[in-house]
């Protein structure tokens, strides 16, 4: 492992050196630095094709840049002085428009005249339709991104010309319209993607892992996986403004010491991986570095234990692991105090807000009493696994974790999964305990728990969990008109969940991003990527 180690170290050199000089370089060259913006952070996309099996959250990048969506969400400023997109808010992005019938019954959208996709193929209303369907037919994440707004049968789409597609709504479903506006609704290039199908792959999944049919504001100049990928401006674009930045190098550099040297030296312009400790001091440090912080929307930052194997078959064993977490100690020494607690609550849930706090809070004694309630007060074995990848926050957090669990006989080993390959092992669902982050697209809260807690979704409910009266209160609230009615079914799953504990929430986490100062037009997206596409250099 050390020649593959120095290999990387010495491209990292040889690159950093190459920026150096161009910050020395004449006129021309500075003017072409401007243009570039360069990003180092912990871990790169494993795969181009967002549809594909085990994508990671860098994978969602590609698809952000390198294809378009129909439509797109708007923006607004927070009160702390960064933009956000906004939620509310539905825009154009490859459909210059879109109506609702009258009945409600479908929605039929007009594709930008004149959008093509890089390599020149004009697109049609077919590769929307195709684009759809592969979705679907890919399994796992897209399908049941697409199920999450009503989308689920190829049956439903329908192209009237080149220019026109109607999507057909299967039933009245509020997340139908900003479901086509996340990355995995993208749209791809249906006949270069073909070119390169198969019978054993009819949807080209081999080639497109490594390779892009896309319409993007951004083309893929180059994919190196585990060290670099290359964005080039695509100058036809037509479904928004023409990014101002001509080129984006995105390079993996695993120390967060040396993000965050290349960054103070100006070497880099923008890291977004960093430990919470270096967010922290560099947000209060007078320099050529800023911090732009959000809470991420949606998002919870917490401990699993999967219910479909002994010990953690049993909710006393799940709740006695609840009550002797280090909540503090992992919020303090493992995040720097960055998020919002998620534990302690004193008062009982209300309404539907979300994230909301747990009731539970660390209680030795109430931890020990459960575990002889439940027969194990003897304690067991068990691993504990985290991304490697959020390696910063997730190992000291382990640590904690394993420290805190042997206070009750749990003897705890810890399992580091490496970042490319954590989605695959996640999905596996055959980890005891892990350590994990999951942030949802869409702004409700039953949508959060569709993706985590619901019985029939097989994908992110990564514990196993089955709770039959969850399932009703998810399904019901995803469809109910009635405010009063809602927040009563918000309520009830909420708390079904902190009590049956198959996960324990830690913090809500915030998304960090340090850039140059004179790094302009960050927003913050719910995919928690930076948008390339929006940054300008002042």
């Amino acid at each position: 492992m050390i020649i593959p180690f120095i290999k990387r170290a010495v491209l990292w050199l040889l690159s950093s050196t190459l920026l150096t000089g161009i910050a020395m370089a004449p006129a021309g060259a500075q003017d072409k630095r401007k243009e570039t913006l360069i990003v180092a952070n912990e871990t790169s996309p494993n795969m181009l094709d967002i549809h594909g099996v085990g994508a990671n959250r860098p994978a969602y990048a590609v698809a952000w840049m390198s294809y378009d969506r129909l439509l797109t969400f708007g923006k607004k400023k927070l009160a702390n002085g960064v933009a956000s997109y906004d939620f509310t808010k539905l825009e154009p992005e490859l459909a210059e428009s879109w109506e609702v019938a009258k009945d409600g019954s479908s929605v039929t959208f007009k594709l930008r005249k004149g959008a093509t996709f890089h390599d020149g193929t004009p697109v049609t209303a077919k590769d929307v339709k195709w684009s759809f369907e592969r979705a679907l037919a890919m399994g796992g994440f897209p399908t049941f991104q697409m199920k999450a707004g009503s989308i689920e049968k190829a049956e439903q789409f329908e192209v009237l010309d080149d220019q026109t597609f109607r999507l057909k709504f299967l039933r009245r479903d509020k997340m139908t319209l900003p479901d086509l506006a996340v990355p995995v609704a993208s749209i791809y290039n249906s006949e270069l993607a073909k070119r390169h199908a198969t019978p054993e792959d009819p949807w080209a999944a081999v080639w497109l892992k490594n390779n892009t049919a896309g319409g993007g504001a951004y083309k893929v100049e180059s994919y190196k996986p585990g060290q670099e990928i290359t964005y080039a401006r695509f100058d036809a674009w037509k479904s928004g403004p023409l990014p101002k930045l001509s080129r984006v190098i995105q390079r993996e550099v695993p120390s967060a010491g040396n993000r965050r040297a290349l960054l103070s030296r100006g070497d880099i312009d923008m890291t977004y991986d960093m430990p919470p400790k270096d967010f922290a001091e560099m947000s209060q440090e007078k320099g050529n570095v800023k911090v732009a912080s959000v809470p991420a929307e949606n998002s919870l930052f917490y401990l699993g234990m999967n219910v479909s194997k002994p010990p953690f078959d049993n909710a006393k064993v799940r709740q006695a692991v609840a009550y002797v977490l280090p909540y503090e100690s992992i919020m303090q020494t493992a995040m720097y105090g960055r998020g919002v607690p998620m534990y302690g609550a004193v008062k009982p849930v209300t309404g539907a807000d979300w994230p909301t706090a747990t009731p539970y809070a660390t209680n030795l004694a109430k931890a020990k009493q459960l575990m002889k309630e439940a027969g194990v007060e003897n304690g067991f074995e068990t691993t504990l696994s985290f991304d490697l990848g959020q390696g910063t926050v997730s190992e000291p957090t382990a640590i904690l974790i394993q420290e805190a669990l042997a206070q009750i006989n749990i003897k705890t080993s810890i399992n580091k999964v490496p970042g490319s390959n954590w989605r695959s092992a996640l999905l596996k669902k055959d980890m005891p305990m892990i350590i994990n982050r999951f942030g949802g697209w869409l702004n409700y809260p039953e949508y959060f728990f569709f993706w985590t807690y619901h019985g029939q979704n097989a994908v992110f409910n990564t514990m196993s969990y089955k709770s039959s009266g969850l399932d009703k209160m998810v399904d019901s609230a995803r469809f109910e008109t009635d405010k009063t009615a809602y927040q009563q079914q918000v309520k009830t799953f909420i708390n079904i969940a902190y009590s049956d504990a198959p996960r324990v929430p830690l913090l809500q986490p915030m998304a960090d991003v340090a850039m140059q100062k004179h790094v302009q037009g960050y927003t913050y997206w719910f995919h928690m990527q930076p948008d390339y596409r929006q940054l300008f250099k002042n």
